[in-house]
């Protein structure tokens, strides 16, 4: 039954009323992003900003986002390929990959009609160190040229992938005729190299010193000697950006955090990353320590972009993109350019910056300023927090001598290849010993080998290296 006229009016202003002083619904808005912890170049990007919150600390509160409640979520992947899926069924806000998979987000975007967003750099190597080649630790096999005509496994559609297709292509051989390609993810290739099931393993950050480092394989090559930039990168869904570009700056913040963070206290935050992945804390200061294996980048270096460039052109040669993407759009530094003013950081600056993390110490036994970066050894002694810096190897093997009489014992040595710079685990490396016991390190025993002919020296493995003796190992 309805009611009179008379009454429904009083009852419809009542309503009114009540509405009109009832407080608004606060908007939710979701935050998803997509991790990849064990891609420990991505740790700035997804796991540190996760573990110490940084993202709550960074997200608008003023202005539209005044009443606004934020629905954090983050998923984490073990390679890029699955977070583009799942960005690209909308899923997913942000996500963190290396250059090659993050060339297929984009692609995979576009073939959806829509598009994501290439944002910022968040680690990488001009030189193309990073990515690398193992072998299993009793293989003769000394260098790529060793390899014509064996088995070696990649994960396809990564940017290792992309790094083997294209040193294969220096050496002259075709895929299929002078080297046989398979994928396999690192897990598997792990067991198949202990197992003696495959010849080498091509890999992305960090299992191709992962793998060295618990034991079962040799490292034989390493990217900077295909010289081919890459990177890990954030990227982001463009409609996200649009419509809210406070939210991706605020991210990006979150990540300068984080890797200032990291820059302080590099062994604190490898501890954290082994905690959370169990990829050991050794592993990732060879990685985010200063003179590190790769640089903690935030900028979009000509370096940076070649390689997204160049990571089209393989998709393409392996027939899984048929067309282009417009570099200039999705390769977008709005955002970083707008986190990096915030953040008081000179984004020009660092934009012509091309050092790794400087290594400002003295050395630990003799307290003289280290000045030349290109012979520093480190030792991570076990139970102590931080690692000890020395001038050169030879000191840091006298150092070690020391410690060892007095029961101490090393976590990690390390030290700097002489050729590329690239940061090394002692215990992989070649040295060249001249006259007067000075040491160089090398990831190659070929380049020991040039080295100590032009040099009038000889070629010593770790373990003679250390003692002091003139020996070669035979591996």
């Amino acid at each position: 039954m309805s009611l009179p006229a008379p009454l429904t009016r009083p009852l419809a202003a009542f309503f009114l009323a009540v509405t009109a002083f009832a407080p608004a619904r606060a908007e939710t808005i979701r935050v998803a992003v997509g991790t990849q912890d064990t891609t420990i170049n991505c740790a700035t990007g997804g796991l540190l900003i996760r573990e110490l919150k940084l993202l709550e600390k960074y997200l608008p509160h003023e202005g539209k986002y005044k009443d606004v409640t934020y629905d954090i979520q983050w998923r984490n992947f073990t390679s890029g390929a699955p977070l583009t899926n799942e960005m690209v069924a909308g899923k997913l806000d942000l996500g963190a990959m290396a250059d090659f998979p993050g060339s297929l987000n984009g692609y995979a975007f576009a073939k959806a009609g829509r598009r994501s967003l290439f944002i910022s750099v968040l680690s990488g190597s001009v030189r193309g160190s990073g990515n690398g080649i193992v072998v299993p630790n009793d293989s003769p096999v000394q260098s790529l040229a060793d390899l014509k005509g064996r088995t070696i496994s990649v994960p396809f559609a990564s940017t290792a992938h992309g790094l083997l297709l294209r040193a294969v292509k220096a050496q002259g051989w075709e895929p299929g005729r002078d080297i046989t390609i398979i994928t396999q993810a690192p897990e598997v290739a792990g067991a198949a190299l202990v197992a003696n099931k495959i010849d080498a393993h091509a890999d992305f950050v960090p299992f191709a010193d992962l793998f060295p480092w618990r034991g079962f394989a040799r490292k034989i090559y390493d990217g900077a000697q295909a010289d081919a930039p890459t990177f890990h990168g954030a990227l982001a869904d463009a409609d996200y950006a649009e419509k809210y570009p406070e939210i991706v700056t605020g991210y990006l913040r979150a990540a300068i955090e984080a890797d200032r963070l990291i820059a302080a206290e590099p062994e604190k935050y490898a501890e954290l990353i082994e905690k959370v992945t169990g990829i050991e804390a050794e592993v990732a200061y060879l990685f985010h320590g200063p003179l590190g294996l790769q640089t903690r980048d935030l900028t979009w270096k000509p370096e940076y972009r070649q390689a997204v460039k160049t990571s089209f052109e393989t998709l393409k040669l392996l027939k899984k993109a048929d067309s282009d993407i417009d570099l200039d759009r999705f390769v977008d530094d709005r955002f970083i350019r707008t986190a990096a003013g915030q953040a008081g950081i000179d984004y020009e600056a660092r934009l012509k910056d091309y050092a790794p993390l400087a290594l400002t110490a003295t050395d630990a036994t003799s307290g003289q300023p280290i000045t030349d970066p290109s012979r520093v050894a480190q030792l991570w002694i076990r139970g102590e927090a931080k690692v000890r810096h020395y001038a050169s190897p030879e000191a840091a093997f006298a150092a070690l001598a020391s410690l060892e009489a007095q029961g101490q014992e090393p976590r990690a040595i390390y030290a700097q290849d002489h050729g590329s710079g690239i940061k090394l685990f002692a215990n992989q490396a070649w040295f060249s010993r001249d006259g007067q016991g000075h040491l160089e390190a090398f990831l190659l025993k070929g380049d020991a080998q040039a080295y100590a002919a032009a040099h009038g020296g000889e070629v010593v493995d770790f373990a003679a290296a250390r003692a002091g003796k003139s020996r070669v190992s035979a591996r």
